[in-house]
């Protein structure tokens, strides 16, 4: 007979105030990223919270990772729980950091504020409430089965949202998500409790700087301006590039629909004279810019490679070139990244799917994330295939203003998360009796 799992499943219903009370409390620390604020904050609220349960915790500084310095450092936090017997070892991986506030908020940002069944504030979504169902889930588990085999992990890493250098990426490189001493990741991003995310779109980031010739802007023929040869090289954009890339469609089951092709952003510009502070009062100087400079952010599909994507954009560059009188440009690579699809054979993703399906009563749905996420270094780095994106909240939500994640949502993923690690540190829940 399947294991029973009744007294699991209510324990976690008993749990739901401290759930709420955990992701509010996380959401209050303010990790905001750039510039990297609170990271010490929140690993050791982390790391008291889970020494408490029976966790060995390590507080690990990723020393040397972009962005960490005395006044940033790049703190995480790896916590593991043993089991009385050998196994294998399940991995929840959540990142602590959340990127900036922006305009039009009715909520407190950093109030984890209940309104009408939800979490509101930054990062309650991606991905604070993910990272408490997968504690809750965890301690839930310990509590109905302290036999259990194997061992369970729990991170909560730096730097997600600016690539996950001092995080993810840091600790793979030291053997953290080598697969011999893990062999399941479960990442819980916010792709919603019924969906499976196998992995996501490849990027590819580059600055592009056009040059000129300063002269006084009263007398601009005797100068050349960048800005109008970045002009050019935007709408060389608009005319050959965006066409080309709306074309092209992926078998990649990426949400949401807009983004099954490729797509690129102008992440931003700067040309002529810097910014001055805000309370400068005086008047600009009269001059030619004689540099632009953009940055780009390509998402491409698996159907691509990354020197067709690069090369693609070059290409354009250089017709400009051969084209547009004194037209000079520069082009730095400034990130790469992969695309990575997890098999939907891998063991953590058909015990995840029945999982689902038994507390959720419905097949989930698999998809792709149209941005990457930490999946890639656990992928690339840590040469671990064996790894998802599952967890609470609406992808569309993340970033937004009034975020938030819903409570029950959070409940019904930390069912879900802890009746997973039934079927794969529990021997009894895998046996012949089962059909496995």
């Amino acid at each position: 007979m399947p294991l029973d799992t009744d007294s699991l499943i209510a324990r976690i219903d008993s749990m739901r105030d401290d759930l709420i009370a955990l992701t509010q409390d996380l959401i209050r620390i303010p990790t905001l990223n750039p510039p990297g604020e609170c990271y010490r904050e929140i690993c050791d609220y982390l790391d008291t919270r889970l020494t408490r349960h029976g966790f060995d915790t390590q507080l690990i500084r990723a020393h040397g990772a972009p962005g960490d310095s005395d006044r940033y450092p790049r703190w995480n936090v790896l916590a593991r729980k043993e089991g009385h017997h050998p196994g294998e070892c399940v991995h929840f991986n959540s990142h602590t950091d959340v990127v900036e506030l922006g305009h039009g908020w009715t909520f407190d940002p950093f109030g984890g504020e209940i309104s009408d069944g939800k979490i509101y504030g930054r990062g309650a979504c991606d991905m604070k409430g993910g990272l408490a169902a997968s504690i809750i889930a965890a301690e839930a588990f310990i509590a109905e089965y302290p036999d259990f085999h194997g061992a369970i992990e729990i991170s909560g890493t730096a730097d997600e949202e600016s690539g996950g250098y001092g995080g993810v990426a840091f600790l793979a490189e030291r053997g953290f998500f080598a697969p011999e001493r893990v062999q399941h990741v479960i990442i819980p991003e916010p792709l919603h409790k019924d969906r499976i995310c196998l992995g996501h779109r490849g990027g590819w980031w580059a600055e592009i700087e056009t040059f000129g010739e300063i002269a006084h802007g009263s007398m601009p023929f005797l100068g050349d301006c960048a800005v109008r040869h970045m002009g050019a090289v935007l709408d060389k954009f608009e005319s050959d590039l965006y066409p080309a890339m709306a074309s092209r469609r992926t078998d990649m089951p990426v949400v949401p629909e807009g983004a099954r092709q490729s797509t690129m952003n102008i992440n931003s510009i700067h040309g002529g004279q810097p910014e001055q502070p805000k309370d400068y009062t005086g008047l600009p100087a009269h001059c030619v810019p004689d540099s632009c400079r953009i940055v780009i952010d390509r998402r491409y599909l698996a159907e691509e490679s990354h020197a067709e994507v690069s090369g693609e954009v070059e290409g354009l560059l250089n017709d400009l070139s051969a084209q547009r009188e004194n037209f000079r440009y520069e082009m730095r690579e400034l990130n790469h990244v992969a695309p990575s699809m997890t098999d939907r054979a891998a063991p953590v993703v058909t015990t995840v799917d029945r999982a689902i399906q038994d507390i959720l009563g419905k097949s989930p749905d698999y998809v792709a994330s149209p941005g990457t996420y930490d999946q890639k270094h656990i992928d690339r780095i840590g040469k671990l295939r064996n790894c998802i994106a599952y967890g609470p909240g609406i992808l569309e939500m993340a970033h937004k203003p009034d975020e938030y994640i819903g409570i029950d949502d959070m409940v019904d993923s930390a069912k879900v998360m802890a009746h997973s690690l039934t079927q794969l540190l529990l021997p009894q829940a895998n046996g012949p009796e089962n059909g496995q």
